[in-house]
């Protein structure tokens, strides 16, 4: 199976990183709305967006499955994909907009905490930071299908900094690593069903707390960054400034509240450019019982 990933994913090489986007956003467009993901999809669009017409909800989500289609096919040329280089005067494939919040991180001599959303081709981030040497420990989700995870985990090896996959015990690397004053990036916008409620859309969600444990612990910067895809096969990713998080009468930062500063950045992500997020994950599962934002374990912690 490994050897039919590989070559999949071999012929994506050889059409370049625009052609196989291309093809991967066709093969989406087709296939996705047969899939039961996609009733999701509408499903979530209807919530969030009750004032659109059905043929504008039809709409998001096949662009929604176009952006992942693209992502999909994008995946084996990710390290031609990110070419910034500040000192050029020669546009690339990839801008980026909050350099100097990359940079200070870098230098400040910190830990720091960076959260992201699955927007445009939300891998850029990390190979961003392994190009400017700042010290990240990416995590990660792995598929479910082996054969797929061990070739995704090869081409992220390549082209990124330190990995850890989201797993039980995970959080004691993760914890080590900011204790070394190394830097976490993580994906929040998913449900956790050990997590804190939070308001995302207009609606009660789950999210992880760990970034928002991790915040009161080290009190250190926490930044956001996401990825736009722009016409003619373009990107821009752009890094927040630091986050200015609430905090207990203790003045330590309160963790259901970070997490909901965090979520709610998300939100104008995505209420921005919504045909670039990931609308068919169930995002919105919180018990009906579910009501006290009280911080649930996480990875352990």
């Amino acid at each position: 199976m490994v050897g039919v990933v590989r070559g999949v994913f071999g012929l994506a090489r050889a059409l370049g990183p625009e052609r196989s986007g291309a093809v991967g956003a066709a093969l989406t467009r087709t296939f996705g709305p047969l899939l039961r993901a996609h009733k999701t999809a509408l499903n979530n669009i209807r919530a969030v967006y009750p004032q659109k017409s059905e043929a504008e909800v039809k709409a998001l989500a096949t662009a929604a499955w176009d952006n992942l289609g693209r992502t999909a096919g994008e995946y084996p040329h990710l390290g031609r994909l990110f070419d910034f280089d500040p000192d050029s005067d020669v546009p690339g494939r990839t801008e980026v907009d909050g350099i100097d919040h990359f940079l200070e991180l870098r230098d400040d001599g910190r830990p720091g905490l960076i959260f992201s959303a699955h927007l445009a081709n939300w891998e850029l981030p990390a190979i961003c930071a392994a190009r400017f040497g700042l010290d990240t420990t990416a995590v990660f989700r792995a598929p479910n299908d082996p054969a797929i995870a061990r070739v995704l985990h090869e081409i992220r090896s390549e082209t990124m900094g330190n990995l850890e996959a989201a797993r039980q015990g995970a959080a004691f690397a993760m914890q080590g690593a900011l204790e070394k004053d190394g830097h976490l990036g993580m994906l929040i916008d998913q449900h956790f069903t050990r997590g804190v409620i939070v308001s995302f859309m207009g609606r009660p969600a789950l999210v992880n707390p760990i970034l928002g444990k991790f915040a009161r612990r080290f009190d250190c910067p926490v930044h956001g960054v996401r990825v736009i895809r722009l016409p003619n096969h373009r990107f821009r990713l752009q890094l927040t400034p630091p986050l200015d998080l609430p905090r207990d009468p203790d003045g330590q930062i309160n963790v259901q509240g970070a997490m909901q500063a965090m979520t709610s950045v998300v939100e104008e992500w995505v209420r921005e450019y919504p045909e670039q997020w990931l609308w068919m994950h169930r995002r919105w599962r919180v018990p009906a019982k579910a009501s006290d934002p009280k911080v649930g374990p996480a990875f352990g912690i």
